[in-house]
């Protein structure tokens, strides 16, 4: 299953993790990602604690946990590759609003660059 059909139906929730340059673990919930393309997704954050981390250290690991069976899910492989304050896309993307955070907020972008299920080791495209 492609990742833009995985998440037009799959319901739960997600957890984004990412280190700093030293290699300090953050762990965060997320929202479901924007599928750009096949490789590529974006996640709307503000300068907390994950999107710090990502200046200095751009991989992440993004749990994803299906709502109904349990241990079912993604475990995607994330890479940093650009990000960009506000603007007409991250207003486009928005499923909520919150106004008390409007122009504090990136939308960053990430490659894909492995999908495993949430367990075991098998690949999953």
């Amino acid at each position: 299953m492609k990742i833009r059909e995985y998440f037009q139906t799959a319901k739960g929730y997600g957890v984004l993790a990412t280190a700093d340059a030293d290699g300090r673990v953050d762990a965060a919930i997320y929202a479901v990602p924007h599928v750009i393309d096949e490789e590529t997704i974006a996640l709307i954050m503000v300068d907390r604690l994950t999107h710090h981390n990502l200046q200095s250290n751009p991989h992440a690991a993004y749990l994803f946990i299906e709502e109904g069976e349990p241990y079912k899910g993604k475990r995607i492989y994330l890479k940093k590759i650009r990000e960009e304050k506000g603007g007409e896309l991250l207003n486009s993307l928005r499923r909520k609003k919150y106004p008390e955070l409007e122009g504090k907020e990136f939308l960053v972008f990430f490659r894909v660059e492995k999908i495993l299920p949430l367990i075991g080791a098998g690949s999953d495209p």
